[in-house]
Protein backbone atom coordinates (compact mmCIF):
# COMPACT_ATOMS: atom_id res chain seq x y z
CA UNK A 1 0.00 0.00 0.00
CA UNK A 2 2.93 2.62 1.03
CA UNK A 3 4.76 2.08 -2.60
CA UNK A 4 1.32 2.55 -4.26
CA UNK A 5 0.63 5.91 -2.17
CA UNK A 6 4.24 6.91 -3.07
CA UNK A 7 3.85 6.08 -6.87
CA UNK A 8 0.63 8.39 -6.62
CA UNK A 9 2.13 10.67 -5.13
CA UNK A 10 5.03 10.88 -7.08
CA UNK A 11 3.34 10.89 -10.53
CA UNK A 12 1.08 13.82 -9.26
CA UNK A 13 3.98 15.99 -8.04
CA UNK A 14 5.21 14.94 -11.72
CA UNK A 15 2.22 16.04 -13.69
CA UNK A 16 1.60 19.18 -11.22
CA UNK A 17 5.33 20.41 -12.04
CA UNK A 18 5.30 19.62 -15.85
CA UNK A 19 2.34 22.00 -15.58
CA UNK A 20 4.14 24.91 -14.20
CA UNK A 21 6.14 25.86 -17.30
CA UNK A 22 6.14 29.17 -18.83
CA UNK A 23 5.09 27.21 -22.23
CA UNK A 24 1.41 26.62 -20.53
CA UNK A 25 0.85 30.23 -20.24
CA UNK A 26 -1.61 31.74 -17.56
CA UNK A 27 -5.60 32.11 -16.60
CA UNK A 28 -7.03 35.50 -16.57
CA UNK A 29 -6.71 37.69 -13.09
CA UNK A 30 -7.04 40.89 -11.90
CA UNK A 31 -8.59 43.47 -14.13
CA UNK A 32 -8.45 41.02 -17.41
CA UNK A 33 -10.67 38.36 -15.77
CA UNK A 34 -13.38 41.34 -14.23
CA UNK A 35 -13.40 42.44 -18.01
CA UNK A 36 -14.27 38.71 -19.49
CA UNK A 37 -16.94 38.68 -16.74
CA UNK A 38 -19.04 41.07 -18.24
CA UNK A 39 -18.72 39.79 -21.91
CA UNK A 40 -22.28 38.55 -22.82
CA UNK A 41 -20.25 35.63 -24.30
CA UNK A 42 -19.10 34.36 -20.87
CA UNK A 43 -20.98 32.35 -18.57
CA UNK A 44 -20.92 30.01 -15.08
CA UNK A 45 -17.41 30.46 -15.48
CA UNK A 46 -15.58 30.15 -19.23
CA UNK A 47 -16.77 31.39 -22.08
CA UNK A 48 -19.75 29.49 -24.32
CA UNK A 49 -20.45 28.80 -27.88
CA UNK A 50 -23.57 30.98 -29.40
CA UNK A 51 -24.92 27.49 -29.91
CA UNK A 52 -24.63 24.30 -27.85
CA UNK A 53 -21.46 22.43 -28.89
CA UNK A 54 -20.61 19.09 -27.49
CA UNK A 55 -16.83 18.57 -27.08
CA UNK A 56 -17.89 14.95 -28.85
CA UNK A 57 -20.56 13.82 -31.34
CA UNK A 58 -23.30 12.35 -30.14
CA UNK A 59 -22.34 8.66 -29.12
CA UNK A 60 -18.57 9.06 -28.96
CA UNK A 61 -16.96 8.74 -25.87
CA UNK A 62 -13.64 9.59 -24.70
CA UNK A 63 -12.32 5.96 -24.83
CA UNK A 64 -13.73 5.11 -27.70
CA UNK A 65 -12.23 8.26 -29.68
CA UNK A 66 -8.37 7.43 -27.84
CA UNK A 67 -8.77 3.66 -28.65
CA UNK A 68 -9.26 4.43 -32.10
CA UNK A 69 -6.63 7.25 -32.15
CA UNK A 70 -4.32 4.94 -31.39
CA UNK A 71 -5.42 2.11 -33.15
CA UNK A 72 -5.34 4.09 -36.49
CA UNK A 73 -2.28 5.42 -35.81
CA UNK A 74 0.07 3.30 -37.93
CA UNK A 75 -2.98 3.03 -40.56
CA UNK A 76 -2.76 7.27 -40.70
CA UNK A 77 -1.40 8.04 -44.12
CA UNK A 78 1.65 10.99 -43.33
CA UNK A 79 4.22 11.84 -46.00
CA UNK A 80 7.07 9.77 -46.19
CA UNK A 81 9.04 12.42 -48.36
CA UNK A 82 9.63 15.97 -47.68
CA UNK A 83 6.63 18.16 -48.33
CA UNK A 84 7.90 20.37 -51.69
CA UNK A 85 8.28 24.11 -50.13
CA UNK A 86 9.58 27.12 -51.57
CA UNK A 87 11.73 30.08 -49.78
CA UNK A 88 10.24 33.07 -50.48
CA UNK A 89 12.52 36.18 -48.88
CA UNK A 90 9.63 37.76 -46.54
CA UNK A 91 12.21 41.12 -46.19
CA UNK A 92 12.07 41.69 -49.83
CA UNK A 93 8.71 42.02 -50.48
CA UNK A 94 7.91 45.18 -52.03
CA UNK A 95 5.23 47.38 -49.15
CA UNK A 96 2.87 48.04 -52.15
CA UNK A 97 2.58 44.00 -53.04
CA UNK A 98 -1.12 42.72 -51.91
CA UNK A 99 0.37 38.91 -50.95
CA UNK A 100 -0.53 35.43 -49.25
CA UNK A 101 2.33 33.35 -48.05
CA UNK A 102 1.22 30.18 -46.46
CA UNK A 103 3.85 28.23 -43.65
CA UNK A 104 1.80 25.19 -43.20
CA UNK A 105 -1.00 24.16 -40.93
CA UNK A 106 -2.81 28.19 -40.01
CA UNK A 107 0.20 29.68 -40.04
CA UNK A 108 0.61 32.17 -42.50
CA UNK A 109 2.03 36.16 -43.49
CA UNK A 110 -0.44 38.06 -45.42
CA UNK A 111 -0.05 41.72 -46.58
CA UNK A 112 -2.33 44.31 -48.13
CA UNK A 113 -2.94 47.90 -48.13
CA UNK A 114 0.68 48.08 -46.57
CA UNK A 115 0.36 46.53 -44.01
CA UNK A 116 2.05 42.89 -42.53
CA UNK A 117 0.10 40.33 -40.76
CA UNK A 118 1.00 37.34 -39.08
CA UNK A 119 -1.67 34.77 -38.21
CA UNK A 120 -1.13 32.16 -35.79
CA UNK A 121 2.51 31.51 -36.30
CA UNK A 122 3.78 27.93 -35.12
CA UNK A 123 8.06 27.44 -36.11
CA UNK A 124 9.18 25.46 -33.07
CA UNK A 125 8.29 21.82 -35.24
CA UNK A 126 5.48 21.11 -32.64
CA UNK A 127 1.82 21.24 -31.70
CA UNK A 128 1.71 20.15 -28.40
CA UNK A 129 3.70 20.51 -24.76
CA UNK A 130 5.41 16.83 -25.69
CA UNK A 131 7.25 16.96 -29.01
CA UNK A 132 7.48 13.85 -30.07
CA UNK A 133 3.32 13.44 -29.77
CA UNK A 134 3.04 16.40 -32.84
CA UNK A 135 6.04 16.59 -34.80
CA UNK A 136 5.74 18.43 -37.94
CA UNK A 137 6.31 16.74 -41.44
CA UNK A 138 8.92 17.08 -43.08
CA UNK A 139 9.79 20.07 -45.23
CA UNK A 140 6.95 21.74 -43.90
CA UNK A 141 9.46 24.05 -41.70
CA UNK A 142 11.25 26.18 -43.88
CA UNK A 143 10.43 28.99 -41.62
CA UNK A 144 12.25 30.11 -38.56
CA UNK A 145 11.65 33.43 -36.92
CA UNK A 146 14.24 34.86 -38.38
CA UNK A 147 12.94 34.64 -41.69
CA UNK A 148 10.02 36.95 -40.28
CA UNK A 149 10.65 41.11 -40.96
CA UNK A 150 8.89 43.56 -38.41
CA UNK A 151 5.13 42.87 -38.23
CA UNK A 152 2.61 45.27 -37.80
CA UNK A 153 -0.25 42.90 -36.69
CA UNK A 154 0.00 39.53 -35.39
CA UNK A 155 -3.38 38.31 -35.02
CA UNK A 156 -3.98 34.85 -32.98
CA UNK A 157 -7.30 33.71 -33.37
CA UNK A 158 -7.00 31.18 -30.44
CA UNK A 159 -4.49 29.66 -27.49
CA UNK A 160 -4.53 26.32 -28.52
CA UNK A 161 -0.94 24.67 -29.41
CA UNK A 162 -0.78 24.67 -33.22
CA UNK A 163 -2.08 28.24 -33.11
CA UNK A 164 -0.23 29.92 -30.44
CA UNK A 165 3.37 28.81 -29.92
CA UNK A 166 5.67 30.02 -27.05
CA UNK A 167 8.56 29.21 -28.56
CA UNK A 168 7.13 30.88 -31.45
CA UNK A 169 6.02 34.05 -30.10
CA UNK A 170 8.67 34.60 -27.43
CA UNK A 171 11.25 34.84 -30.56
CA UNK A 172 9.06 37.27 -32.19
CA UNK A 173 9.19 39.28 -29.21
CA UNK A 174 10.99 42.74 -30.72
CA UNK A 175 9.74 42.20 -34.45
CA UNK A 176 5.81 42.71 -33.20
CA UNK A 177 4.18 46.41 -33.23
CA UNK A 178 0.67 44.86 -32.12
CA UNK A 179 -0.88 41.77 -30.99
CA UNK A 180 -4.67 41.39 -31.67
CA UNK A 181 -5.97 38.07 -29.83
CA UNK A 182 -9.32 37.72 -27.87
CA UNK A 183 -10.21 38.05 -24.79
CA UNK A 184 -7.68 36.65 -21.87
CA UNK A 185 -5.08 35.29 -24.20
CA UNK A 186 -3.50 38.61 -23.36
CA UNK A 187 -2.46 36.76 -19.96
CA UNK A 188 -0.40 34.58 -21.78
CA UNK A 189 1.16 37.09 -23.87
CA UNK A 190 2.01 39.49 -20.91
CA UNK A 191 3.46 36.68 -18.66
CA UNK A 192 5.66 35.35 -22.02
CA UNK A 193 7.18 39.19 -21.53
CA UNK A 194 4.63 41.37 -23.94
CA UNK A 195 3.99 44.88 -22.96
CA UNK A 196 0.40 45.58 -21.79
CA UNK A 197 0.57 48.48 -24.33
CA UNK A 198 1.15 46.10 -27.23
CA UNK A 199 -1.81 43.78 -27.01
CA UNK A 200 -5.46 44.85 -28.37
CA UNK A 201 -8.02 41.87 -26.74
CA UNK A 202 -11.30 41.67 -28.13
CA UNK A 203 -14.55 40.11 -27.23
CA UNK A 204 -16.48 38.87 -30.67
CA UNK A 205 -18.72 41.86 -32.82
CA UNK A 206 -15.96 44.42 -32.03
CA UNK A 207 -14.13 46.74 -34.40
CA UNK A 208 -10.47 47.56 -34.71
CA UNK A 209 -9.60 50.66 -36.87
CA UNK A 210 -5.57 49.89 -37.72
CA UNK A 211 -3.37 51.80 -39.95
CA UNK A 212 -3.97 53.19 -43.50
CA UNK A 213 -7.45 53.09 -42.93
CA UNK A 214 -8.10 49.48 -42.81
CA UNK A 215 -10.46 47.53 -40.07
CA UNK A 216 -10.56 44.57 -38.52
CA UNK A 217 -13.91 42.95 -37.29
CA UNK A 218 -14.06 40.21 -34.43
CA UNK A 219 -16.67 37.80 -35.37
CA UNK A 220 -17.66 34.35 -33.50
CA UNK A 221 -16.19 31.11 -34.35
CA UNK A 222 -17.80 27.57 -32.84
CA UNK A 223 -14.96 26.01 -30.72
CA UNK A 224 -13.25 26.11 -27.51
CA UNK A 225 -9.59 27.13 -25.89
CA UNK A 226 -7.00 26.39 -23.24
CA UNK A 227 -3.12 25.13 -22.80
CA UNK A 228 -3.77 23.31 -19.52
CA UNK A 229 -6.16 21.36 -17.34
CA UNK A 230 -8.64 24.44 -17.57
CA UNK A 231 -10.97 25.00 -20.67
CA UNK A 232 -12.43 27.85 -22.24
CA UNK A 233 -11.46 30.54 -20.17
CA UNK A 234 -9.98 32.73 -23.03
CA UNK A 235 -11.92 33.76 -26.34
CA UNK A 236 -11.53 32.23 -29.76
CA UNK A 237 -11.88 34.26 -32.66
CA UNK A 238 -12.48 34.29 -36.59
CA UNK A 239 -11.45 38.22 -38.17
CA UNK A 240 -12.85 40.38 -41.27
CA UNK A 241 -10.18 42.33 -42.79
CA UNK A 242 -11.52 45.13 -44.42
CA UNK A 243 -9.13 47.80 -46.27
CA UNK A 244 -10.52 50.31 -48.77
CA UNK A 245 -10.53 47.79 -51.84
CA UNK A 246 -10.27 44.27 -50.22
CA UNK A 247 -12.61 42.25 -47.75
CA UNK A 248 -10.84 38.81 -46.02
CA UNK A 249 -12.26 36.11 -43.78
CA UNK A 250 -9.94 34.86 -41.35
CA UNK A 251 -11.29 32.00 -40.03
CA UNK A 252 -9.10 30.38 -37.32
CA UNK A 253 -10.75 27.41 -36.52
CA UNK A 254 -14.42 26.16 -35.53
CA UNK A 255 -17.16 23.95 -36.33
CA UNK A 256 -20.46 24.80 -38.90
CA UNK A 257 -22.97 27.04 -37.44
CA UNK A 258 -25.30 29.79 -38.37
CA UNK A 259 -22.45 32.45 -37.47
CA UNK A 260 -20.50 31.99 -41.41
CA UNK A 261 -24.06 32.94 -42.88
CA UNK A 262 -24.63 35.98 -40.70
CA UNK A 263 -21.48 37.39 -41.38
CA UNK A 264 -21.45 36.61 -44.89
CA UNK A 265 -24.89 38.64 -44.38
CA UNK A 266 -23.11 41.25 -42.67
CA UNK A 267 -20.44 42.58 -44.77
CA UNK A 268 -21.78 41.11 -48.53
CA UNK A 269 -18.75 39.57 -50.17
CA UNK A 270 -15.67 38.51 -49.83
CA UNK A 271 -12.40 38.85 -52.10
CA UNK A 272 -11.14 35.72 -50.11
CA UNK A 273 -11.88 33.52 -47.62
CA UNK A 274 -8.77 31.70 -45.47
CA UNK A 275 -10.70 28.85 -43.61
CA UNK A 276 -9.69 25.61 -42.16
CA UNK A 277 -10.21 22.37 -44.05
CA UNK A 278 -8.19 19.64 -41.74
CA UNK A 279 -8.15 17.96 -38.50
CA UNK A 280 -11.79 16.70 -38.70
CA UNK A 281 -13.36 13.98 -37.36
CA UNK A 282 -16.92 12.42 -37.32
CA UNK A 283 -16.11 12.00 -33.51
CA UNK A 284 -16.03 15.78 -32.84
CA UNK A 285 -17.80 17.11 -36.10
CA UNK A 286 -19.08 20.53 -34.07
CA UNK A 287 -15.70 21.87 -33.59
CA UNK A 288 -13.42 21.36 -36.95
CA UNK A 289 -15.24 21.92 -40.42
CA UNK A 290 -16.01 18.79 -42.47
CA UNK A 291 -14.94 19.01 -46.11
CA UNK A 292 -18.39 19.45 -47.42
CA UNK A 293 -19.00 22.10 -45.10
CA UNK A 294 -15.79 24.29 -46.02
CA UNK A 295 -17.50 24.76 -49.26
CA UNK A 296 -20.89 25.87 -47.61
CA UNK A 297 -19.04 28.26 -45.53
CA UNK A 298 -17.74 29.66 -48.70
CA UNK A 299 -21.26 29.90 -50.10
CA UNK A 300 -22.53 31.79 -47.03
CA UNK A 301 -19.54 34.44 -46.96
CA UNK A 302 -19.84 34.64 -50.82
CA UNK A 303 -16.27 34.43 -51.56
CA UNK A 304 -14.22 35.12 -54.77
CA UNK A 305 -11.42 33.00 -53.40
CA UNK A 306 -10.84 30.27 -50.62
CA UNK A 307 -7.31 29.08 -49.49
CA UNK A 308 -7.85 26.28 -46.94
CA UNK A 309 -5.39 25.78 -44.43
CA UNK A 310 -5.48 23.65 -40.66
CA UNK A 311 -3.61 21.05 -43.01
CA UNK A 312 -0.26 19.51 -44.27
CA UNK A 313 1.92 20.40 -41.35
CA UNK A 314 0.70 18.34 -38.11
CA UNK A 315 -1.38 15.38 -37.82
CA UNK A 316 -3.92 16.06 -35.25
CA UNK A 317 -7.28 14.07 -36.44
CA UNK A 318 -7.67 10.05 -38.10
CA UNK A 319 -7.79 11.17 -41.73
CA UNK A 320 -4.45 10.54 -44.08
CA UNK A 321 -2.38 13.95 -44.45
CA UNK A 322 -4.00 15.25 -47.87
CA UNK A 323 -7.11 13.39 -47.49
CA UNK A 324 -8.71 17.44 -46.65
CA UNK A 325 -7.44 19.10 -49.70
CA UNK A 326 -8.26 15.66 -52.22
CA UNK A 327 -11.56 16.00 -51.11
CA UNK A 328 -12.27 19.62 -51.12
CA UNK A 329 -11.21 19.69 -54.61
CA UNK A 330 -12.96 16.34 -55.58
CA UNK A 331 -16.32 18.17 -53.83
CA UNK A 332 -16.04 21.45 -55.23
CA UNK A 333 -18.50 21.95 -58.11
CA UNK A 334 -18.76 25.50 -58.26
CA UNK A 335 -17.39 27.16 -61.34
CA UNK A 336 -17.34 30.91 -59.35
CA UNK A 337 -15.37 29.73 -56.54
CA UNK A 338 -11.27 29.97 -56.96
CA UNK A 339 -9.91 27.19 -54.69
CA UNK A 340 -6.43 29.23 -54.02
CA UNK A 341 -3.40 25.99 -53.06
CA UNK A 342 0.14 27.37 -53.14
CA UNK A 343 2.50 25.27 -51.53
CA UNK A 344 3.90 26.23 -48.03
CA UNK A 345 6.22 29.37 -48.99
CA UNK A 346 4.91 30.19 -51.95
CA UNK A 347 3.64 33.74 -52.65
CA UNK A 348 0.50 34.44 -53.94
CA UNK A 349 -0.72 37.59 -55.39
CA UNK A 350 -4.00 38.90 -54.08
CA UNK A 351 -5.25 40.21 -57.01
CA UNK A 352 -4.15 37.67 -59.58
CA UNK A 353 -5.74 34.60 -60.52
CA UNK A 354 -2.87 32.29 -60.51
CA UNK A 355 -3.52 28.47 -61.33
CA UNK A 356 -1.61 26.46 -58.79
CA UNK A 357 -0.18 22.61 -58.45
CA UNK A 358 -1.47 19.84 -57.51
CA UNK A 359 1.61 19.84 -55.69
CA UNK A 360 0.48 17.16 -52.80
CA UNK A 361 0.08 14.57 -55.56
CA UNK A 362 3.76 14.32 -55.76
CA UNK A 363 4.42 13.33 -52.07
CA UNK A 364 5.30 10.24 -51.58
Amino acid sequence: MIPLCILILSLTLGVYLFLQQPKFGKLPSGERLERIKKSPNFHDGQFQNSSETPDLTEGASYFSVLKEFIFKENTRVKPSSELPAVKTDLHKIARNEDVFIWFGHSSYFLQTNGIKFLIDPVFSGAASPIRMTTKSFGGSDRYTTADIPEIDYLIITHDHWDHLDYETVKNLKSKVKTVICGLGVGEHLEYWGYDKSRIIEKDWHETIELINNTKLHTTPARHFSGRGLSRNKSLWLSFVLETPDKRIFIGGDGGYDHHFKAIGDKFGSFDLAIIECGQYDKNWKYIHLMPEEVLQVAQDLNTEKLIPVHWSKFSLANHNWDEPISRLETLNDNPALRLCTPMIGEKMNLDANTTFTQWWKNVN
